[in-house]
């Protein structure tokens, strides 16, 4: 049977949250500048709301995670597939790549407007504006739009992370996605890194392939979200990039190394090529292990990530860009092997400091029982000889971060995104 647009995206929205009510959307919802989507406030349709008849509903869960969705075997199978694999970096196996039938094409502003139908209850998005960087006059091509995001897996959200000043009710997965979605609709990223995703097959593959994306998920091998009753299958890296803008050349996932043994942590790696100039570029997303005690292993997993960058750009002959939570402050090894590797690479966030040398102060800011945590843990890395940053998004600042930090009714995620474009320099010799 026919499914509408509209219908297709009530349902992928609707199919965690059957029974929410259809209400009226309130005033207009202050976006970021320069906003992506404009509305003019209406009244919310019942057709947007109401799930598509015949659409797979999913069980009501017993605990306070979903349970799994449709993707579980698909799931189960790349995890299984994953583990068997021997090769450190192959290309990427058709199973996590995107093979959506050709459906009709989702509308941002409709989506957007669903998504703000949801969250009517809650406070509105902070504004967060773009930094100016550029250092010469305007490009005579748009910018390549880059989203960097820790988006927080729901599974360890509810069940492992223990986000004391954080209500519960934040945490709710069919209000939570929709201040996701809202997000990435407003920046509209050309390219989207994302890290600790466990709603890929049944939220943000469909919804994104509708709105022009082609994406593709490497789950960890030993995900905790395993580890979390009626759990929605591993977390994650997922990438995705605008098909319209962007040909793929090549890709490889990357299970990430540490002294010779294979680690939980992986990345994602993709030659592109670029519509509009045909200039090739590569880019990465990753996610490096966790907690205090582990830098030699983000250390040597950073190593192993550089090596496998170095092949894939044939020396630092394509221009590179690499997205990641690193989980590591400045002061780590990884981050100087990174500042100091021979693929001659610059952090872009460094770029918002008076003298561009310094990081942000905070990434992530959150309370767990074990106290406050405020670091610096996720970057953006870029070939500064191949490229230029024209833009940053400026962080929230304490005050609208508020007391009791992250995640929130406000932001839906411990980490803040981080969003640069960029730009080609002039084609120096030696670059593909």
């Amino acid at each position: 049977m026919y499914q509408s647009p509209r219908r297709l995206c009530s349902a992928l929205l609707q199919r965690d949250a059957p029974g929410l009510r259809r209400l009226p959307i309130p005033g207009l919802r202050r976006l970021s500048s320069p906003p992506a989507v404009l509305l003019v406030p209406r009244p919310a349709s019942p057709r947007l709301l109401q799930a598509t008849p015949g659409a797979a509903a999913r069980p009501s869960c017993a605990g306070s995670v979903c349970s799994m969705g449709n993707g579980t075997s698909r799931l189960y199978s790349a995890l299984a597939k994953t583990l068997n694999s021997s090769a450190a970096a192959a290309p990427h196996p058709e199973y996590l790549v995107d093979d959506t039938e050709h459906l009709e094409p989702i509308d941002p502003k409709e989506l957007l407007e669903e998504c703000r139908a949801v969250l009517h209850t809650r406070p509105p998005r902070y504004q967060r504006d773009f930094v100016d960087l550029r250092a010469d006059g305007p490009s005579s091509h748009p910018p390549i739009r880059v989203m960097q995001w820790n988006i927080l897996a729901q599974a360890l959200g509810e069940g492992k992370d223990n986000f004391v000043q954080c209500p519960a009710e934040a945490l709710k997965w069919e209000e939570r996605k929709c201040l996701i979605l809202e997000e990435i609709l407003a920046y509209q990223p050309d390219i989207l890194c994302l890290q600790e995703v466990d709603h890929y097959f049944d939220t943000f593959q469909p919804l994104l392939s509708r709105l022009g994306y082609q994406g593709t998920f490497f789950p960890k091998p030993w995900s905790p979200c395993l580890d979390v009753e009626h759990n929605n299958g591993p977390d994650g890296c997922a990438l995705f990039f605008l098909q319209n803008r962007f040909k793929l050349i090549n890709s490889a996932n990357i299970r990430l190394t540490a002294m010779t043994l294979k680690t939980n942590q992986v990345a994602i790696a993709q030659t592109l090529e670029c519509k509009e100039t045909g200039r090739q570029f590569c880019i990465a997303v990753t996610h490096l292990k966790a907690r205090t005690g582990w830098e030699r292993v983000r250390s040597a997993q950073g190593c192993d990530l550089l090596q496998n960058l170095q092949s894939i750009t044939q020396g630092a002959k394509i221009p590179l860009i690499v997205c990641g939570d690193f989980n590591a402050e400045p002061t780590e090894e990884v981050y100087k092997h990174f500042a100091s590797s021979s693929l001659n690479l610059n952090s872009a966030y460094k770029l918002l400091s008076a003298d561009g040398q310094s990081e942000p102060p905070y990434t992530t800011w959150k309370i767990r029982t074990s106290g406050e945590c405020r670091h610096t843990l996720d970057y953006i890395w870029y070939s500064r000889q191949a490229l230029s940053v024209r833009a940053a998004l400026d962080l929230l600042t304490e005050e609208q971060i508020g007391p009791n930090r992250l995640p929130s009714f406000h932001y839906p995620s411990d980490h803040l995104s981080l969003v640069c474009d960029f730009s080609f320099n002039e084609e120096p010799s030696g670059l593909l």
